[in-house]
């Protein structure tokens, strides 16, 4: 019989894929075929997977859908939005429901979702050796072992904490014989190699382990995306992909410095090396550049030796370091009450203050800077929660230009943006407008997210209801 790992090379070799050593990278997919963009290199059901808020119960735990469920009658914790998705995870619930029905309610709250996503990979492995749950070339355990697990790389407070969530885990499943050190290794797996699964529109929804996609690298300028629908992963070409050329998506937000992307992977326990990560520093200037004093001038400033001043890389006009510092420290200060006035729901006073902090940035920041577009998307997201709509299309439209300057030209958040552009467009009824953002969005979204989802049809549904009111708006003039 042939061995897991022939049995892969087989499957993948089906599909224009295959496993190859990359230099300086480990493992890593190749494609041995042309795929065009937006064409599905690989697709996959996750080996384990839970929603975020399992106490909550607003999510399916088998389609990962939202909205009204039904509590397992017997463990009271996992949700169902109707009977088909009850029985389709009926095989691998039924030892995890007697296993969460015998805990205290003490116990039952020390269940969060990444100790419950152990739970259910252990019941898994443990159902496909009984045949109850049957195991395939890209659905098994072994595909699990082979992950990276870092665990050598892992420091020593983390390693504690592995150790005693390992414990809790026996706890649980008591009648299950446990390696504790292996169930250690396995969270540090997790913890770089799991994907948060989102919804169409990049909402969390929950997390998932998909073993043959996260044998995929990571790239700052990827030529892939990765995107769910419900809780099937699909791996989407960006661009064209010719025989031989490695396969990569990107692990983390791209939409950043050099420093701050390093930064958010020291969790994978590498640093990138892709063209974006090894050229010069001019793209981290104009991301977090400083605006020239003059304003008829474009051009960013660059810090000169010990920050005591910035100098405009095009004009030559110098802006004191210690004005820089005060304004930043005045925007700190303010986005601290802002996020605190957020978070206990009193938006429209947050959104007063964010606005000033967006006054503030103006006077600093290029206008592509990264500050003053999350200020701008806080402010898009506070007015829609007001629905005070022109306000809301007003910063949408102007977080647009940065988006396009700042992902590259098929990345689904400029696909979104575009569409929450056009529906406000089409609420205010400024018709031509709503028809050129949402032909936008479609052309965008079409690539990375395919054609076929709910979401889609709705995307497309509204374009051609756009499409036709413009149509008739034109001959009746």
């Amino acid at each position: 019989m042939a061995s897991w790992a022939e049995q892969l090379e087989r499957e993948l070799a089906g599909r224009g894929l295959a496993v190859a050593s990359v230099p300086g990278k480990g493992r890593g997919l190749v494609a041995t075929r042309s795929f065009f963009p937006g064409e599905v290199i690989i697709c996959q059901e996750p080996y384990a997977s839970t929603p975020n808020k399992i106490s909550v119960g607003s999510t399916c735990d088998h389609c990962f859908a939202s909205g009204k469920m039904k509590k397992c009658s017997g463990c009271q914790l996992a949700c169902y939005c109707g009977s088909g998705c009850q029985k389709e995870e009926w095989k691998l619930h039924q030892p995890e429901c007697q296993a969460i029905s015998a805990l205290t309610e003490d116990r039952k709250k020390m269940l969060t979702p990444t100790i419950r996503l152990m739970v259910r990979l252990i019941l898994r492995r443990k159902r496909q050796i009984e045949k109850a749950i049957p195991s395939s070339a890209t659905d098994n355990y072994d595909l699990v072992d082979a992950l990276e697990s870092h665990i050598a790389k892992v420091d020593d407070k983390q390693l504690v904490l592995y150790a005693q969530m390992a414990n809790l885990v026996q706890l649980i499943l008591p009648s299950v014989q446990l390696d504790i050190k292996e169930i250690a290794h396995t969270f540090s797996k997790f913890a770089c190699n799991a994907h948060t699964i989102c919804d169409p529109e990049l909402r969390p929804l929950g997390t998932g382990l998909f073993p043959v996609i996260s044998i995929i690298n990571h790239s700052c300028v990827p030529n892939a995306v990765l995107l769910f629908e419900g809780q099937t992963a699909y791996v989407r070409a960006l661009e064209p992909l010719s025989n031989n050329t490695e396969v990569s998506i990107s692990y983390i937000e791209t939409a950043a410095t050099t420093m701050k992307r390093q930064n958010d992977l020291k969790q994978y326990f590498f640093s990138c090396k892709c063209p974006r990560c090894i050229k010069d520093s001019e793209e981290d200037a104009l991301l977090e550049g400083y605006i020239c004093k003059d304003r008829k001038c474009d051009g960013i400033l660059l810090p000169d030796t010990g920050k005591k001043a910035y100098t405009c890389q095009k004009c030559g006009i110098c802006r004191d370091g210690e004005e820089v510092k005060n304004v930043s420290s005045q925007i700190l200060l303010l986005s601290d009450k802002a996020s605190s006035l957020l978070s206990s729901g009193n938006n429209s006073e947050a959104g007063s203050v964010y606005k000033v902090i967006e006054q503030l940035e103006q006077k600093l920041y290029h206008s592509s800077s990264i500050p003053l577009l999350h200020t701008r998307e806080k402010l898009l997201k506070i007015c829609m929660e007001l629905q005070d709509w022109q306000t809301a299309l007003m910063y949408c439209r102007l977080t647009i230009p940065v988006y396009e300057r700042v992902y590259p030209p098929f990345h689904p958040m400029t696909g979104l943006q575009f569409y929450t552009c056009g529906k406000l467009e089409w609420l205010l009824e400024y018709t031509e407008d709503a028809l050129k953002s949402l032909t936008r969005a479609a052309d965008v979204l079409q690539i990375t997210h395919g054609t076929k989802s709910q979401f889609m049809k709705e995307l497309l549904g509204r374009l051609e209801e756009a499409r036709a009111e413009v149509s008739f708006k034109q001959s009746s003039r």
